[in-house]
């Protein structure tokens, strides 16, 4: 098999098993020319910040075994798969894109990884990320931001924008990602691919570098929306390691998904109140799409949504100062050895290793759980998102699924934003309320600008209902791919 040929196949799941098995490759002939081509391209972007040929190659071989002997190599067999730096991976670098943690190496699998691999997933390396996944458009990393394989003088999103990009670029088939507040769907939307955000609790978090751990996901992003769907049901279901997974069973959700006739569509007027027109354009012809699919489009309120940010960045800075305070130059990150005193260790470790995104998010965080504080702005802000998930709720009872935007806007000029903190976290004003209320949400593909950025669709469900959000989403691709 050829580099030109693994470059140019825009392979899915389904091609690579079906090449296997038709004995056309091998699992390591196919991760060979994967890692050679992720790693003549990776210059481009900076999407890859370690690559792991040994582990890949011994995953390939073992794939090749099982074929030999007859056995089910698993649903991902030979898949070349890359995973978000905040997501532990025994014996191979963790940065989590900050200096404090440049050369840590886990002493065990993320969950996520681990069912990765039991499915025959081959790992090819750990990709770029806003430092501790705090940030809307890669540029926080330690290591260099990483850029838009569909334009390189533009973001990718964030934070999980090498997840994205590597997948936009064909130097992954899949990758795995962190969402936050919109960390999987808007990178998705910027690079022209499908993420998706499960139902909080629908995958584990055990090895998930915490951000804000009632906010954090893990969740998938492929080419197609049924290659995101086999890879969340590889990943999805209960694990004992992380007390906040759900006991909810995992429904099949590559089973044929039928037409969407009937299904009742909602669409939220206040997520399209100050829409640029190149964005809302083209999700109102998604909209339309669907309707001549036979689905029935109503005008819903999500009346709470103007206060979705704030509300936000209250919630995920508490907590994060919360989950940050362990680096501390103490344990496993980097010391600083200027340090007289235990204290001068302490603050200049931190000063030294955290970058100036996760300073402000801490500081702010610090700031909403002081004395005083507390009661005005963090439990406020409590009772705002309860009062989002009731919107999503009383929606929900009108309508099988929400369609929205993404982002305001496509993918923006690298430095365009990064001097102005206030216009970045209103980038991601579409994506929070999801979020903060747990349901599950989708980016999917649903055209370009005129400029030629790609432009998101977000379907929205109800929780653990992905399985209708998955149908959706694939009629829509194939509707708009035929």
């Amino acid at each position: 098999m050829s580099l030109t040929r693994y470059t140019n196949a825009g392979h899915t799941i389904d091609s690579i098993r079906a090449g296997l098995f038709a004995k056309e490759f091998s699992a390591e002939e196919f991760t060979r020319q994967a890692l050679a081509h992720a790693e003549a391209e990776n210059p481009k972007t900076n999407a890859y910040l370690t690559f792991a040929p040994e582990r890949a190659l011994n995953a390939a071989r073992s794939v090749d075994a099982k074929i030999a002997k007859g056995e089910d190599p698993g649903p991902l067999a030979g898949v070349p798969i890359a995973v978000k730096d905040v997501i532990v991976t025994r014996g191979l670098k963790t940065t989590c894109g900050s200096k404090l943690l440049a050369n840590y190496i886990p002493p065990y699998d993320a969950t996520a990884v681990i069912r990765l691999e039991q499915a025959g997933g081959v790992i090819l390396g750990k990709t770029n990320c806003d430092e501790f996944a705090m940030g809307s458009s890669n540029e926080n990393s330690a290591f260099g931001p990483v850029r838009n394989p569909v334009a390189l003088d533009r973001v990718p999103g964030g934070s999980s924008g090498g997840s994205a990009a590597v997948v936009a670029q064909g130097t992954a088939v899949l990758s795995l990602g962190s969402d936050t507040g919109g960390s999987i769907r808007q990178p998705a939307s910027f690079c022209g691919i499908n993420g998706v955000t499960p139902t909080y609790g629908r995958v584990s978090r055990y090895g998930l570098t915490a951000f804000a751990s009632s906010l954090d996901h893990i969740g998938p992003f492929a080419r197609t929306v049924r290659d995101a769907a086999r890879l969340l049901q590889v990943i999805a279901g209960r694990d004992e390691m992380d007390a906040t997974s759900a006991f909810a069973p995992v429904p099949d959700y590559t089973a044929p998904n039928g037409d969407v006739r009937g299904m009742k569509i909602g669409v939220p007027r206040e997520y399209f109140d100050g829409l640029a027109s190149e964005t809302g354009d083209r999700i109102m012809a998604a909209v339309d799409t669907l309707k001549k699919l036979g689905c029935e489009v109503r005008d819903i309120q999500l009346p709470h949504t103007p206060y979705a940010v704030a509300c936000y960045y209250i919630i995920a800075t508490a907590e994060a100062s919360a989950n940050l305070a362990r680096y501390d130059g103490v344990r496993y990150t980097a010391r600083s050895s200027k340090a007289q005193t235990l204290s001068e260790m302490y603050r200049l470790s931190r000063d030294e290793g955290f970058g100036d995104e996760c300073k402000r998010r801490i500081m702010l965080g610090t700031y909403v759980l002081s004395h005083g504080y507390y009661d005005a702005y963090y439990l406020k802000a409590q009772k705002v998102r309860t009062l989002i998930a009731r919107d999503f709720e009383r929606a929900f009872e009108q309508v099988d699924a929400i369609v929205a935007p993404v982002s305001p806007f496509p993918a923006f000029k690298i430095g365009e934003k990064v001097n102005d903190p206030a216009a970045m976290y209103l980038a991601d004003i579409y994506t929070v309320t999801g979020s903060l209320a747990g349901i599950p949400c989708m980016s999917v593909p649903c055209g370009r600008t005129p400029e030629g950025l790609p432009v998101g669709m977000q379907i929205l469900t109800k929780h653990f209902n992905e399985t209708a959000m998955f149908r959706i989403a694939e009629a829509y691709e194939k509707a708009s791919t035929n």
